[in-house]
């Protein structure tokens, strides 16, 4: 049995992929390379450079590689870039995941988990969100993601498909074991943001918006770890080959920091300050949005390991100075001279659009 990571050479893709290796895993990944790279992709891990949107080429790795399972990630996740672009969202989060579900259903694969968002929810408020809450989201890029769960609700119906979909709330960090992390130019992460800035390669960063209804007025989200994240993931996997159901679960810790607050976590963690200055509010960012993780723990068996804000900011810290140290400069390595990052083109097969 193989997996199918789409998306899989970009920030959580990738881990993915290094999680699903550790546990024994066979994997293939799918990624136009959009903003994801090649030198993320676990040497042990075949590459195969595609859209996922082409149903055809899908459908010929699912077969080569008697794929069972597809951990779907590949698609946009700016929310006001969103906002700007809404067709081209969801032609590319919406449209070619439809394509993605007729490859699979197609080549009979048994299960599917998808990346979904706390963003379908809008602006949930202070109180953490449960997974029956009204679904109301407030960008093109929730709303996106709310309409592949109801294409995956209608497939599965009609097709035997089993899936499990997990809302994200704010995922930051990186690998422990520092062999992945955030590497996306201009990447808007918060975290990665203010880590950049802190260690210099930003001169200064922007805080959007300072009058929400928040005890300090910044936002306020629930931020998981990357490495628990992918986690949950993995034990999804596990339930649906035992023969669970279908599954909608938030994935995050149940508590919610605002930016202020992540701005100070990185100041403690570095040890020395940074210029922040503040701004007006981006369209479509919810004033708070917390997860209620009950569903996830109850039915996953998911127990978070790096459930500490300092901890996650550390993490995040440790990649930014190792990419600084692997001389990778917008995502690209130069030269190629190090184990951890083997050179791609001997597993890298080139899909023909």
């Amino acid at each position: 049995m193989t997996v199918l990571v789409t998306g899989g050479a970009g920030y959580i893709g990738s881990h993915m992929v290094w999680e699903l290796l550790d546990a024994g895993e066979n994997v293939v990944v799918i990624d136009r390379l959009s903003t994801g790279f090649e030198w993320a992709v676990a040497p042990e891990a075949k590459l195969v450079v595609g859209d996922v949107g082409y149903i055809d080429l899908v459908s010929s790795v699912i077969r080569q590689h008697g794929v069972d399972a597809i951990i779907h990630f590949a698609g946009s996740i700016v929310v006001p870039e969103s906002v700007a672009d809404p067709l081209g969202y969801y032609e590319n989060n919406t449209v070619k995941t439809r394509s993605l579900l007729e490859a699979a259903v197609r080549e009979n694969v048994a299960h599917f988990i998808f990346s979904s968002t706390a963003a379908v929810y809008g602006g949930a408020g202070l109180e953490p969100v449960r997974e029956d809450a009204p679904l109301k989201p407030e960008s093109p890029y929730g709303a996106s993601k709310l309409m592949t769960e109801w294409m995956l609700r209608d497939t599965a119906a009609a097709h035997g498909l089993r899936y499990t979909a997990l809302r994200y709330f704010n995922v930051s960090g990186a690998d422990p074991r520092g062999r992945s992390g955030q590497s996306t130019p201009g990447a808007t992460h918060l975290i990665k943001v203010a880590s950049e800035t802190a260690l210099g390669k930003r001169p200064w960063m922007q805080v959007h918006g300072t009058d929400y209804p928040t005890p300090d007025g910044t936002c306020i989200r629930d931020y998981i770890h990357v490495s628990d994240l992918v986690a949950a993931h993995r034990l999804a996997l596990q339930r649906l080959r035992a023969g669970g159901g279908d599954l909608i679960a938030n994935c995050g810790y149940s508590r919610g920091y605002s930016v202020l607050e992540v701005i100070d976590s990185v100041r403690r963690v570095h040890g020395a300050d940074f210029d922040v200055r503040f701004g007006a509010r981006r369209p479509g960012d919810a004033p708070a949005v917390i997860a209620n993780s009950d569903l996830a723990r109850r039915e996953l068996g998911w127990t978070p390991k790096y459930d500490d804000l300092d901890r996650i900011v550390a993490d995040a810290l440790n990649w930014e100075r190792l990419l600084s140290r692997k001389n990778i400069v917008h995502g690209i390595q130069t030269p190629l001279t190090d184990s951890w990052l083997s050179p791609p083109t001997t597993r890298t097969t080139r899909a023909k659009s």
